[in-house]
């Protein structure tokens, strides 16, 4: 039987952390060394476990997940799987040679496949060192490759593939609750888990146009705009969709659309 894989857990999340815990606890061929709840503790628990596995949480204060991969020497490396609740961090996990990528709440199945895959790569030491050179140095070349602060393709996980959804195909992303649905102009739907003000943050504003608190719309997609009781209008986009603009994304819609 080969040894077990050393794995620690990062999340500053006392909860999330507890249920991967549990999680990695029901593997018989996986030990865990050590959890720590910031990124600073995930870089000094790795260079005292030297772990062969270790499951950062993207977002963490002060350091984050990529921020523990530029702190550690490339000696000190270990294999890396990136744990976060948005997808939008996919793509970025797998541009810089992650092992895996894992939404949460993490699924055991999920789980189990990353671990596989950890230990698929573990079978050969020469492997890993190469792996822990490569992480390093994708993530000095993808931090350097953003150019742009806007999203060209926003990544949708679905089960076992990461759709990438182009930024120019999108016609309308609708907030419901904690979700976002997103339509794009052929009308395919797909939905993440996101915060719309955050979303918004990283699309083009020239590009996108607010029409009320939970509703963004490709503005070169807008054909029609009616105008409805109470001061306020419907927006008709080129793929059917009609949406509802509020009173005050009205006046600005106004200035913008309805004015030579």
């Amino acid at each position: 039987m080969s040894a077990r894989l050393r794995v620690i857990v990062a999340d500053d999340e006392r909860p999330a952390r507890a249920f991967l815990l549990t999680l990695l606890h029901s593997f018989d061929d996986v030990v865990v060394v050590g959890e720590a709840a910031s990124g600073k503790e995930a870089v000094a628990l790795i260079e005292k476990e030297h772990p062969d596995l270790a499951l950062l949480d993207w977002q963490m204060p002060e350091l984050d997940g990529i921020g523990v991969v530029k702190s550690l020497k490339k000696g000190e490396l270990p294999l890396i799987a990136f744990v976060t609740a948005y997808d939008e961090y996919a793509v970025r996990a797998f541009e810089v040679n992650a092992v895996d990528y894992l939404l949460k709440p993490v699924e055991k199945a999920r789980l189990r496949e990353a671990l596989n895959r950890a230990q698929e790569r573990m079978e050969h030491a020469e492997i890993v060192a190469e792996q822990a050179g490569r992480v390093g140095a994708a993530v000095e070349a993808y931090e350097a490759s953003v150019k742009s602060p806007f999203l060209e393709r926003i990544p949708v996980r679905q089960r076992e593939e990461v759709v990438l959804v182009p930024v120019v195909q999108v016609a309308s992303i609708v907030a419901e609750g904690e979700l976002l649905h997103i339509t794009t102009i052929q009308k395919t739907r797909y939905t993440i888990t996101y915060r719309l003000k955050d979303l918004e943050q990283r699309l083009d504003p020239s590009r996108f146009i607010r029409l009320g608190r939970g509703t963004l719309a490709n503005a070169d997609l807008i054909v029609k705009v009616g105008v409805m009781p109470g001061g306020t209008h419907e927006a008709t986009l080129s793929n059917g969709q009609k949406l509802q603009v509020s009173r005050i994304q009205s006046r600005i819609l106004k200035q913008r659309f309805l004015k030579l």
